[in-house]
């Protein structure tokens, strides 16, 4: 059992680290500021659940993966917020064609 939690932790945590360089790679590739916000949100939010998923059963309290899901969760909202506002300012000074 404890070889596939490690196996399943590993793959998790690769998958992870996949969606984060996408994402970087999508914030230094794509042509305008929106579709380069649209990569590095949506792709750091996957990349940083999976990251989460692989290390809740490894916590040794409940509290604990309560903490990891907390940081979760205001990363995905920072991250739309941020995202909105970075749009938004974008849109308006003409950026996004």
């Amino acid at each position: 059992m404890s070889r596939i939690l490690d196996i399943l932790t590993v793959l998790l945590i690769v998958a992870g680290v996949f969606f984060f360089l996408a994402g970087t790679v999508g914030l230094l590739r794509f042509p305008d500021p929106l579709t380069r916000l649209h990569a590095l949100t949506k792709a750091d939010n996957l990349g940083l659940g999976l990251i989460v998923l692989a290390l809740l059963p490894r916590v040794a309290w409940p509290f604990d993966a309560l903490k990891l899901i907390a940081v979760w969760l205001f990363a995905l909202l920072a991250s739309a917020t941020v995202g909105q506002l970075v749009g938004r300012i974008a849109h308006e000074k003409g950026l996004d064609s």
